[in-house]
């Protein structure tokens, strides 16, 4: 693994730093095609609604997530809400290429898994492109444990493959 250190990212960080903010917009809009374009407003808007928003390093890896209840008109987010009454639902996840292979991506998956077992959640969601192809989420995801649920073809003319991992019941004392 990693001695990366793994912060939260928060709105008031985001405003009062501004070169963390395009330096995290930067590593986003690099992987566009996988994640989606974000500008400025829509950063600060992500990380304020998110469930989990975690960076490792300054800017080597971000993961943003939400719960069911964030109001986020993704179809995709939209699809797992129509099915499932709970669920940590994953935005984005990405690493810049610099950073790759050092376990940064499981590192912060393995955080929100923690993070949605203590809220009780069911089960994390998330889609990956399957074209244009995404071979490196595809392999991170089916390392992790989550299994296809679905898939579509958006708007936007991506074809994604819906996905689950299915997260064990905490005990309640």
């Amino acid at each position: 693994m990693t001695t990366t250190s793994i912060t939260n990212v928060t709105f008031v960080e985001l405003e009062e730093s501004p070169s963390l903010r395009a330096a995290l917009l930067a590593l986003n809009n690099d992987h566009a095609v996988e994640l989606s374009w974000a500008d400025d407003a829509k950063l600060r808007n992500l990380v304020a609604i998110a469930f989990l928003a975690e960076r490792a390093g300054f800017a080597d890896a971000l993961l943003i997530a939400f719960d069911q209840d964030a109001h986020y008109d993704s179809p995709n987010f939209l699809w797992f809400r129509s099915r499932y009454a709970r669920f940590v639902y994953v935005d984005r996840v990405v690493t810049a290429p610099q950073a790759r292979g050092r376990g940064l991506a499981s590192t912060l998956y393995g955080r929100l898994i923690e993070q949605a077992i203590a809220a009780n959640h069911e089960r994390i969601v998330c889609e990956v492109n399957v074209d244009p192809p995404n071979p490196g989420s595809q392999a991170l995801h089916r390392s992790l444990g989550f299994v296809p649920v679905g898939d579509a073809r958006l708007p936007t003319g991506k074809t994604v493959i819906y996905l689950e991992l299915k997260l064990p019941f905490r005990n309640q004392k």
